[in-house]
């Protein structure tokens, strides 16, 4: 086994908090820092592409996970992508810049403290974004990552929004600290090209001589000297090898690999840990528990004209390669919003998405015909779920099982099921029903009671909108993962920068946050 290097902080994962913090703490010229990533570097055309983003999914790129069997979906498997390349999920997501309420954030600091309530952590999103059209103060201006209007959406997502006016709803300016209608997806792009974090921070961080950054690098392990992090085992092109942390070790792979890599370095449940014949450095039961998504369900239909199944034509290629306009530069989403399932809540416990294209089948379907997509995401979850480890086999796949629907009350069932409801009354009213037809999916016979259409479009169907959280979870109580500080409880120089970390799921989607934190994180090992 050879040691490369030894340096200030190893920093294990270049995704969306990894990469913010590697060239943060890069800034400081005399602190060394090297960034490990399992996956190749972000240079295939596809990652770049906007609407290219599913040719991903099950490539090299991509961590290829899928569930155990969830008895709330008909016994399904889910797939789950992951991202596994410089950027991280942030360079094969949707690209949709959703920060969640305000109250999201509140409710962390309710478990962690004021120094995580929405107040404390926006000047953070203002130093990340960098807003087209920013509105001060709420909006960020000049930060590293571009948050762009949509360049060329389709005419269809323009129904789609007069629809939900007609239905009652309002349209709004993205991003407000209480969202209470729909908006056009701000998308996390420049100049009509996915902007990733390995855009937004590696790129202009990688010509400092004290940041080094591998890739193809599958951390097998935290090495500690007693309880102390000292450092990181990895294979690199098939070679064992070493790199020694002298301050800090800090994980950032995310909600599924962060919690398998603290088991195999043993801290977790030690019954757990034991079973599969790995040494208990610190018992920590909670590692790998608490996990939530958001679950999305979807009515797709076939349609007239005016989607994205032209996409890859020639013309739109050139008009791509051209002017970086066109179909290539949508995020498939192109609008959203928030709703209550019922009456009585106070905020949003559903999001609505629109697509003016085919989603069909988990994204691993293609459908070469006009559709549009409708979807409800369950944003509140009650559910819970784990990881667990499979093997200590460093490169077998974890256990994933975010039961999704076993909350004992029903009520995520029934929320769900309220949000595909609404999803085909904006599809049954004008001006976007002239466009749609027959279902394609769930696959259902004309003349089929719209209620069994919905329960076959949530078992059969729903999917996860990629958004895992939770399984480190951070607490001011003793039984937490990570204290405020993100410090690992139990031990010394290690902490947790990642969406692992989040004690609740964000009413919004998680690449907004997961930057956050990364930029918090820091400030808080400067400090």
């Amino acid at each position: 086994m050879s040691t490369l290097i030894t340096v200030d902080y190893v920093i294990v994962g270049a995704g969306s908090a990894g990469a913010a913090l590697a060239a943060r703490l890069s800034e400081k010229p005399g602190t060394t820092v090297a960034l490990l990533e399992a996956g190749p570097p972000d240079d295939n055309q596809f990652i770049h592409i906007p609407a290219a983003f599913s040719k991903l999914f099950r490539s090299e790129y991509d961590w290829d996970y899928s569930t155990a069997s969830q008895p709330g979906l008909a016994g399904r498997k889910i797939y789950w992508p992951r991202g596994k390349t410089l950027g991280g999920s942030s360079s094969m997501n949707a690209m949709m810049w959703v920060r969640g309420y305000a109250a999201d954030y509140d409710q962390w600091a309710s478990t962690a403290g004021e120094d995580w309530s929405f107040q404390k952590l926006l000047p953070y999103f203002q130093r990340i974004e960098h807003v087209e059209g920013a509105t001060p103060p709420g909006d960020g201006a000049d930060g590293p990552l571009h948050i762009s209007r949509q360049r060329s959406p389709r005419p269809m997502t323009e129904d789609y929004l007069q629809a939900v006016t007609a239905l009652g709803h309002r349209v709004e300016r993205a991003n407000q600290y209480q969202p209470d209608g729909f908006a056009r997806t701000m998308v996390t792009q420049k100049r009509g090209a996915r902007h990733s974090t390995a855009d937004a921070y590696l790129r202009p961080a990688a010509k400092r001589r004290n940041l080094t950054i591998i890739t193809d690098a599958h951390a097998t392990r935290v090495r500690f000297t007693g309880t102390r992090a000292t450092g990181v085992d990895y294979l690199h092109l098939g070679q064992q090898c070493q790199i020694n942390a002298g301050r800090e070790v800090i994980l950032c792979g995310g909600a599924i690999n962060t919690p398998q890599l603290l088991m195999l370095s043993g801290i977790g449940d030690s019954d757990q840990l034991t079973h599969h014949g790995v040494t208990v450095v610190h018992h920590s039961p909670e590692v790998g528990r608490n996990l939530q998504d958001h679950l999305v369900a979807v009515l797709s239909y076939e349609a007239d004209s005016d989607t994205l199944a032209d996409a890859e034509t020639p013309r739109q290629l050139i008009s791509y390669l051209a002017a970086r306009r066109g179909m290539l530069t949508s995020n498939v989403a192109e609008a959203y919003g928030f709703i209550r399932s019922n009456d009585t809540l106070e905020l949003a416990d559903l999001e609505l998405l629109f697509a003016p294209a085919p989603f069909l089948r988990e994204g691993l379907f293609q459908h070469n015909g006009h559709c549009a997509t409708f979807g409800t995401v369950l944003l509140t979850p009650r559910s819970r779920g784990e990881i667990t480890l499979s093997s200590s086999d460093p490169l077998a796949k974890p256990l994933i099982d975010p039961r999704y629907l076993s909350d004992p009350d029903g009520i995520d069932r029934a929320a769900i099921m309220e949000g595909l409801r609404a999803c085909a009354a904006i599809a049954g009213t004008a001006p976007l029903a002239r466009h749609l037809g027959n279902y394609l999916q769930p696959l259902a016979e004309p003349g089929t009671p719209l209620e069994e259409v919905l329960r076959l479009a949530l078992e059969h169907y729903a999917h996860t909108l990629y958004h895992p959280v939770g399984t480190c979870r951070m607490g001011r109580d003793d039984h937490s993962v990570v204290d405020p500080e993100l410090r690992v409880r139990g031990v010394d120089g290690l902490r947790i920068a990642d969406a692992s970390i989040m004690p609740t799921i964000i009413r919004g989607h998680t690449h907004a946050p997961s930057v956050m934190i990364g930029e918090k994180a820091a400030d808080l090992i400067a400090g």
